[in-house]
């Protein structure tokens, strides 16, 4: 090769990069202004980094929450898997970089002649360098591949940052749920053991209206209440070994209490950002976004394997048979050369590469679109959740606000001997349904608010909940 043509490889060398250039997928999801559950809320700003489950006013969460950013399993699994990504980026740049290797050649050998043997030394010292010149874009693109990997690693942490810190807060809830309604079986314990009382009081004093069957009634009532307690205590047990599991630590570790978290969520008024917003502020679709670029730049390392390869490569060393001379400038080696290689045939085998890498990013492509889609009907479930949600559980405490005043009523007419035991019980059972009913249904509405702030990938600005909400 001579140096006229290895000048014009090198300055073709870096220009010229073939296959296409990344661009985001368009998506039906995204074109809209606002949600279409977000009722007049205005457009706001996207607030992905905001510390959300700050807000509800509870240490103890933001203590778990602190303890499993710092030990929970999968969480470092998912670091790991950043440190692998970066490790093999690092292998592609070093790809683009010139390759320098050193060695030591010696032997010593002999020849044998009438004149006896005569014995001779070798010794080489030699560097070589190599680089491959890029000449279309294939090394670039394969580092832009890996540096894609990269990014997509660590928005998948990202995303499993957020979807822990869901997890965390959804098993506090539940934990609390668990607890009241542990509390409140065994209040209905005592009241029914109580009701038991004052039946065998009054059928011991013969009241009439009182037989042995009322008798057997509310002992049948109160063994149905202490049947509840050991499954609500089981409730609260399960509940704390999971969150034991997501803090990194041995399950029954957990001692958890209810006292300082809301019965159900602050109502306000959500100012979403709009639709599109989700792509950058949605970890999960990032990395998506990510994964098609991957695939884009693959395309084009496909495409460059179409074309030569240029290797230039130089030596540089010493080589003598006598050691004391060996560094003098007559033992200097040196010499530079360039080589352009490419392959004429192949069986298809390049031009199949590039269909599978074409199929791959359209695969990618529409993975991203579908994950953008979930990701807009996500926040649209949870608008329509805590909406309905909110509606029932208003519904709920009017029906618990009328069966306490039946159950006062009924207990006051059987005291003065004008209700039957019956009516006393099944008032005492609506009442206790509709109390347990409403923990679930608070349970519920955080886990709808949860949703929300986890289909949107961080927090929203409020709006004044007294404002009314379009339909």
């Amino acid at each position: 090769m001579n140096a006229r043509a290895l000048v014009l490889a090198l300055g073709v060398a870096g220009c010229a990069t073939v296959g296409p250039e990344f661009e985001r997928p368009d998506t039906a999801a995204v074109t809209g202004d606002r949600f279409v559950r977000a009722g007049g809320a205005d457009a706001a700003e996207a607030l992905p980094a905001a510390r959300w489950w700050t807000r509800y006013g509870d240490p103890a969460t933001d203590a778990l929450v602190a303890r499993a950013l710092t030990h929970n399993l999968d969480l470092k699994i998912a670091a790991a898997n950043v440190l692998e990504a970066e490790a093999l980026r690092r292998v592609q740049t070093g790809n683009r970089k010139p390759a320098v290797d050193a060695g030591l050649d010696a032997g010593r050998g002999f020849t044998s002649s009438d004149n006896g043997r005569r014995y001779t030394s070798n010794l080489r010292l030699a560097a070589t360098v190599s680089w491959q010149a890029d000449l279309y874009g294939r090394l670039r693109r394969s580092e832009r591949a890996a540096t894609d990997d990269l990014f997509a690693q660590m928005a998948t942490r990202d995303a499993l940052v957020q979807s822990l810190i869901a997890a965390v807060v959804r098993q506090r809830v539940a934990i609390a749920v668990a607890e009241r309604r542990l509390a409140l079986a065994r209040a209905v314990v005592e009241t029914r053991r109580r009701t038991l009382e004052i039946v065998e009081r009054r059928y011991n004093q013969g009241v009439e209206g009182i037989s042995s069957v009322d008798v057997r009634l509310a002992r049948e009532n109160l063994a149905a209440a202490e049947s509840d307690v050991p499954a609500r205590e089981q409730s609260v047990a399960l509940a704390g070994h999971a969150l034991d599991v997501l803090l990194g630590r041995k399950p029954g570790a957990t001692e958890p209490r209810a006292v300082g978290l809301a019965e159900v969520p602050p109502l306000t008024r959500p100012a979403l950002a709009v639709p599109a917003a989700l792509v950058d502020q949605r970890p999960d679709l990032r990395a998506a976004e990510f994964r098609v670029a991957a695939s884009t730049e693959r395309i084009g390392v496909a495409i460059a394997d179409l074309y030569p390869d240029l290797t230039l490569t130089g030596n540089a060393g010493w080589q003598g048979s006598e050691f004391s001379r060996f560094f003098s400038i007559d033992r200097l080696l040196l010499d530079i050369a360039g080589r352009l290689a490419m392959r004429l045939f192949d069986g298809g085998q390049r031009e199949a590469n590039i269909d599978a890498a074409k199929a791959r990013l359209e695969a990618a492509a529409q993975s991203y679109a579908a994950d953008v889609l979930d990701a807009v009907r996500e926040v649209e479930d949870a608008l329509v959740r805590e909406r309905y949600l909110r509606e029932r559980l208003a519904a709920i405490e009017r029906r618990l606000e009328s069966a306490r005043a039946a159950e006062t009523l009924a207990r006051d007419r059987y005291g003065r001997g004008l209700e039957s035991l019956l009516t006393v019980l099944e008032t005492e059972r609506r009442r206790r349904n509709a109390e347990d009913l409403l923990l679930i249904q608070q349970g519920l509405l955080w886990d709808a608010r949860i949703d929300l702030h986890l289909a949107l990938g961080g927090d929203w600005l409020e709006q004044d909940a007294s404002e009314p909400a379009e339909s």
